[in-house]
């Protein structure tokens, strides 16, 4: 493999992934394993958007994350200095954190490293068990804030959509990406299952549906400009 690397990385262009299928790959810390949803850069130290599965009792070394890193707790607990993040637990670590992060019983994790440049960031854990859900949009769909400050292009939060629900059609105007937590969707580009990643490039326009219910990780409105890593 070359020491740069593109996976899926052209942000105008429509990926639809299914990390059900994919095989697990080693990293280079034993114990962790990875499907690579998304790569740009360096081979290990490039943009990247992942899942990671640790094995009970994996770890890290200590390691400093340049332009930040983003994880949400999938199942099982991670640990790190910060305490114990069990499933459901949502960790913005800004520019220059340095952690070195564990699990005693196992987990998974969706992880997005290097997508968040610049100082002053605000640090964020968010428990979802515990966080309120708020009307969303339109009549049966909810949502649990995760990250949004002004002087930056990207909000995330994690979307609820009930059974049956309306959702009208809408432009992408930033672009959107999905992760699939619970249920299943569809739209006009794919139907989406437990586990699915979706990159809307900006500008697309869909109408999802769900008959089952839905809940969904969403990131929005960086799709706009996306700058080369490693270049």
């Amino acid at each position: 493999m070359s020491d740069h690397v593109s996976l899926r990385a052209d942000p105008c262009v429509l990926e639809i992934v299914h990390t059900d299928v994919m095989p697990w790959s080693a990293s280079p810390s034993p114990g962790v394993e990875r499907k690579r949803l998304s790569l740009s850069g360096p081979v290990e130290a490039g943009r990247v958007t992942s899942v990671l599965r640790y094995a009970a009792g994996s770890r890290f070394p200590l390691h400093p994350h340049p332009d930040g890193e983003e994880i949400l707790v999938l199942r099982g607990v991670f640990s790190d200095e910060r305490g114990d993040h069990p499933a459901g637990t949502y960790l913005l670590n800004p520019e220059g954190y340095c952690h070195a992060p564990r699990s005693d019983a196992g987990c998974e994790l969706f992880v997005k490293l290097r997508q968040y440049p610049g100082p002053g960031r605000t640090q964020v854990r968010v428990e979802l068990r515990q966080a309120a859900w708020e009307p969303y949009a339109v009549a049966g769909v909810w949502r649990q804030p995760l990250y949004a400050e002004p002087e930056h292009p990207e909000a995330m939060h994690v979307l609820r959509v009930d059974a049956g629900a309306e959702i009208p059609t809408v432009t992408l105007d930033g672009g959107e990406e999905l992760l699939v937590l619970e249920g299943t969707f569809h739209d006009e580009h794919g139907a989406y299952r437990p586990g699915s990643w979706v990159r809307y490039p900006a500008g697309t326009r869909h109408t999802p549906r769900t008959t089952t219910g839905c809940r969904l990780y969403v990131k929005k409105g960086h799709l706009g400009a996306v700058p080369a890593v490693g270049m």
